[in-house]
């Protein structure tokens, strides 16, 4: 075990030597944070024992649960180990497992744990990963989720690693029983709703009796299809180098459209996988193309999942996390401090100095405004908002979020697009989630607006 510890501790070496261990009082947990005290009290990996640190999760699901923190606790003030313990508030929407719903969230905290290069060891082992790999296989999936857990894995900004994947539970109870640790023992673990538990004890439990290397082959079967899966993962990036689309992080439907299908599904799965989104299911992933690839110029069409949104605008694909509604507000703006605009809209910044000498707010979704826009030979245009938008590119479904800048209920600027007023020059509105796109900095120049520089749109 402290082989199997030390190998992933040491390539790479986290660069600021902080292990954490997933604690949650059991067997498994219990035998990987005492190897892992073990090892780096006597390794010159760590100058000190306070460089390992144990988390404790509380799902806040069981009545005994502040016992099995306090128990943590206790185990870890002896091995001499800073213990960390946060409590969850689970909200399981309509749909959705348990199961899932807690895991989901835990990890959520472990990223938000790891600074830049720490490390997080969890506790799974070769039976849980014979048992990952048979769900997957309920659930129809691919190579990518038939490899099921990766010994070394990118959490946050640090590392995931699973030292114990090639020990069964077997080998981690004796090891348990031999330098005589104290764990608990969950009773949800025999609670048959769960799918896990009902695989374990009703499936996998015979099936073991008949095959009793079925965790060994299993897990080589998971190697196979990882391989298999990193060789996918190359060829995919090189397809996706050649569907960039015009923006960067999008895809050009017009060569997406020039791939067989298996490979345009292979680039669409790897796109929204860098993109940072959960895969969708393969219904969804039809409906990216039936719906957004070969629908009409004109129509603004979603494809939407749990945590992403891809929509079309011109030839490109677009992935973007959900958003609230847009804002129906009016905003006071006060010109010498930054406006946190409402729904994660980011900041809204006035040239230093600037003195309206009038009344000025922030409002959004004003269709029928226009502005009057100044040319390179100083005479004036009237346009409207969607003349500006189509003109800069920006799509439909962005429109609506846009800050409109009034000074007296007259438009003044249009953020991180065009002024109305030669006064504006200068606002700047950051923080915005179209940022990445490159959409809506304010870098073209109003006289380029006016002079319809930015091409034609539908």
């Amino acid at each position: 075990m402290h082989c199997s510890l030390t190998r992933l501790l040491d390539s790479p070496r986290p660069d600021s030597r902080r292990l954490w261990i997933a604690y949650s009082g059991g067997l498994d947990s219990s035998a990987l944070l005492h190897a892992a005290a073990s090892l780096l009290k006597t390794k010159a990996y760590s100058p000190v024992a306070s460089e390992l640190r144990a988390i404790h999760i509380d799902h806040g699901l069981q009545a005994q649960s502040a016992r099995w923190a306090t128990h943590c606790r206790n185990q870890c003030n002896q091995l001499g180990i800073p213990c960390s313990v946060r409590h969850l508030r689970l909200r399981r929407q309509s749909g959705e497992s348990l199961e899932a719903v807690a895991r989901n969230a835990r990890y959520e905290v472990f990223a938000e744990l790891l600074q830049t290069g720490d490390a997080l060891a969890t506790a799974q082992h070769r039976d849980d990963q014979a048992e990952t790999l048979l769900l997957a296989l309920l659930r129809g999936s691919g190579v990518h989720g038939l490899a099921s857990m990766p010994a070394r894995a990118s959490l946050g900004a640090g590392w995931l690693l699973r030292p114990l994947l090639q020990f069964g539970r077997a080998e981690l109870e004796a090891y348990a029983q031999r330098v005589g640790l104290c764990w608990l023992e969950d009773s949800s673990n025999a609670d048959l709703r769960f799918d896990r538990n009902r695989l374990r004890h009703q499936i996998l439990s015979p099936m073991r009796s008949r095959w009793p290397a079925l965790d060994v082959t299993f897990a080589r079967s998971a190697a196979h299809c990882a391989e298999a899966a990193w060789l996918l993962d190359g060829f995919a990036d090189e397809l996706l180098v050649a569907c960039n689309g015009t923006r960067a992080g999008t895809l050009s439907i017009q060569a997406l459209t020039g791939l067989p299908d298996a490979r345009r599904r292979l680039v669409l799965r790897r796109w929204l996988a860098r993109e940072g989104f959960q895969l969708p299911n393969s219904d969804r992933l039809r409906s990216i193309v039936d719906t957004l690839m070969f629908a009409a110029a004109d129509r603004v069409p979603l494809v939407a999942w749990r945590g992403c949104e891809v929509r079309r605008y011109r030839d490109d694909l677009y992935a973007l996390a959900p958003l609230p509604p847009p804002p129906d507000a009016n905003l006071p703006l006060n010109p010498n401090l930054p406006l946190v605009l409402p729904g994660s809209l980011g900041r809204l910044y006035l040239p230093h100095g600037f003195d309206a000498e009038g009344a000025l707010s922030v409002c959004f979704r004003q269709p029928s405004l226009s502005c009057r826009i100044l040319s390179g030979a100083g005479s004036a245009h009237a346009r409207s908002l969607k003349y500006l938008f189509q003109q800069a590119g920006v799509p439909a479904w962005i429109r609506p979020y846009v800050p409109l800048v009034m000074i007296d209920g007259e438009l003044a600027a249009v953020a991180g697009l065009s002024l109305c007023d030669g006064r504006l020059a200068g606002v700047i509105w950051e923080g915005h989630p179209w940022e990445r796109f490159g959409f809506l900095r304010g870098e073209r120049s109003t006289s380029a607006i006016a002079a319809g520089a930015f091409g034609q749109s539908p």
